[in-house]
C-alpha cells in the first residue's frame, strides 16, 4: 500500500475532506472523502490510512463506499467514535434526485437529499459495506428543523452516559445552523436543539464542538457568506462557544476568527490523540492536479497536524509535537537541500527584507506578516495570491514547513497560521533565515 511521511494526499486521483478522525487500537485512523477513478470531485467513497505517529501514514485502500439505495451517489463526511471495542462509522448519504446527463458523479438540477448513516466494524480495518450499514436520521422533510438537502456532516461524540450528534445545515438556503440530536445508545436518536447564525453563512459544513481546559470550541466551514468574487470565498472558523449540554443549546461567546490565514484550507476535524491532547486536520484545496512522471495524477492533501489551544481567549493551532520532533535534523547550508521533500525554515524577523522561499515571498508590511505566491501559482485564474495575518505587536516568529506543493507558515507558535497549496517551488532561498531542518530519517 501507498506510504507518506508528513502530508497524507490523495493515493491517485481524488481527495478532499478527512472523515472519522480517531485513535484506535492503538493507532490513529484518518478517512477522507474519496473519488477513485480520475482526480476530480466524483461520487463519494471513504479512503482510509493508519499512522502511528501523526507523522508516518500508510493507505489501507477504500473502506466505505455506496451499496444502498439512501447512498447510492455518495458516502459523504462524518466521524468516528469507539464503543464496546468497536469502531462506530457515522456519514451522510446521498441520493441524487437527479443525475447530470454528461456526468452521473453530479448531481442535476433536481438536486438530492441527505440522510445520517452508520457503519460499525469490529476491528477498524474490515468494514462491511453490504450488511452492516443502517440509515439512522431518515431524510427530514420538516424544513423548521432540518433541511432535506443540506444537512450533513454528522460530529459524534459521547459524554457521560449520553451521545450526542451535531449535524450542519442551513435555514430554507438562507442561515447556516447547527442541529443537534442526542442518544443513549448511538444508534438510535431523537432531535434536541438547533443554533441559527448568520455568522455561519447560508450553508454551515463540517462543525466540531469540543470541550477545552478553557471551555468549549466550536470549528465549522460556512458557505455562501460574503466573499469578493474570487474562488474558495468558503473558508474553515473557529469561536469559542458556550454550550449546556442537559438541552443542547448553544450560543457563540466571542467572534468568528479564521482557523488559517491562507485560502485553501477547508472542513478541519478534530480528535484526541493518545496523551489527551486536541488535534485538528483539514484539507488543502488544489485547483488543478499535479502530476509527476511514475506516478498516478493527484489532487488533495491534508495540513500537518495542529494542536488547538485557546490562550487568552485566542484559539492557536501549533504544531504537532511529533511533527516537530521528526523536522529536527539540522541543515548546514541550502544546497544540501532535496527539494523534493519536506523541510522546514526558523526565522525571527523580516523587518528589512523579504523571504524568498522557491518563489513564495513573506515580509513584514505594518505589523502583519504578509505573503505572496503568485510566482508559484501561475496559470490559475480567480484565486487568492496574496494573504496576511492580523497585527502581531512586533512578534514575528516564523516556523515554516515547505513541501513541493504546499507551504505552512506558523507565526508565534501558532497564534496563526497561513497555508497555501503552491506549484513549481524553484531551488533557490533568499532573505534571513535563522535555521534549516529537514526530517530526522531523510
Amino acid at each position: 500500500m501507498t506510504k507518506d511521511i508528513l502530508h497524507l494526499k490523495a493515493p491517485g486521483n481524488w481527495l478532499n475532506d478527512p472523515n472519522g478522525f480517531i485513535y484506535y487500537q492503538g493507532r490513529y485512523h484518518l478517512f477522507y472523502q474519496y473519488f477513485p477513478y480520475a482526480p476530480v470531485w466524483g461520487t463519494m467513497h471513504w479512503g482510509h490510512a493508519v499512522s502511528e505517529d501523526l507523522v508516518h501514514w500508510e493507505h489501507l485502500g477504500v473502506a466505505l463506499f455506496p451499496t444502498k439505495d439512501y447512498d447510492r451517489n455518495g458516502v459523504f463526511s462524518g466521524s468516528a467514535l469507539e464503543k464496546d471495542d468497536k469502531l462506530y462509522l457515522y456519514y451522510s448519504a446521498v441520493k441524487y434526485l437527479g443525475e447530470r446527463a454528461d456526468n452521473i458523479h453530479q448531481a442535476g438540477d433536481e438536486g438530492f437529499e441527505t440522510s445520517q448513516a452508520l457503519v460499525i466494524s469490529d476491528d477498524g480495518i474490515h468494514f462491511d459495506n453490504w450488511n452492516q450499514k443502517r440509515q439512522l436520521i431518515p431524510v427530514c422533510r420538516d424544513e423548521e428543523l432540518a433541511d432535506p438537502m443540506h444537512t450533513r456532516d454528522p460530529k459524534v461524540w459521547m459524554s457521560q452516559d449520553t451521545f450526542y450528534m451535531l449535524l450542519g445545515s442551513t435555514y430554507r438556503g438562507k442561515i447556516g445552523r447547527a442541529l443537534f440530536y442526542k442518544s443513549r445508545d448511538g444508534i438510535d436518536w431523537e432531535y434536541a436543539s438547533q443554533y441559527q447564525s448568520e455568522a455561519f453563512g447560508k450553508i454551515l459544513e463540517c462543525p466540531d464542538l469540543f470541550l477545552t481546559d478553557n471551555g468549549y470550541v466550536l470549528i465549522g466551514s460556512s458557505i455562501g457568506g460574503k466573499g469578493d468574487g474570487l474562488k474558495y470565498a468558503d473558508r474553515p472558523f473557529c469561536t469559542l462557544a458556550d454550550f449546556n449540554d442537559k438541552n443542547c443549546e448553544l450560543s457563540l461567546s466571542t467572534n468568528l476568527q479564521p482557523v488559517d490565514y491562507g485560502t485553501d484550507l477547508y472542513a478541519p476535524q478534530t480528535n484526541l490523540d493518545r496523551d489527551g491532547r486536541r488535534v485538528m486536520i483539514a484539507w488543502m484545496r488544489m485547483p488543478k492536479a499535479v502530476e509527476a512522471e511514475g506516478e498516478a495524477p493527484w489532487n488533495g492533501l491534508m495540513c500537518l497536524p495542529r494542536i488547538v489551544e485557546v490562550q487568552d481567549g485566542h484559539i492557536c493551532f501549533p504544531i504537532y509535537p511529533e511533527i516537530d520532533r521528526y523536522m529536527s535534523r539540522k541543515v548546514k547550508n541550502i544546497e544540501e537541500l532535496d527539494w523534493s521533500k519536506p523541510f522546514r525554515l526558523k526565522a525571527t524577523t523580516l523587518q528589512k527584507q523579504e523571504l524568498n522561499i522557491g518563489g513564495y515571498i513573506i515580509w513584514i508590511e505594518k505589523d502583519h506578516i504578509c505573503t505572496d505566491r503568485s510566482q508559484v501559482f501561475q496559470g490559475l485564474e480567480g484565486y487568492h495570491t496574496q494573504s496576511q495575518t492580523p497585527a502581531l505587536n512586533g512578534r514575528y516568529e516564523l516556523d515554516i514547513f515547505v513541501s513541493p506543493n504546499l507551504i505552512e507558515i506558523f507565526v508565534n507558535n501558532g497564534a496563526y497560521v497561513i497555508s497555501h497549496v503552491v506549484y513549481g517551488l524553484k531551488n533557490v532561498i533568499s532573505g534571513h533565515v535563522d535555521q534549516i531542518l529537514t526530517g530526522i530519517n531523510s
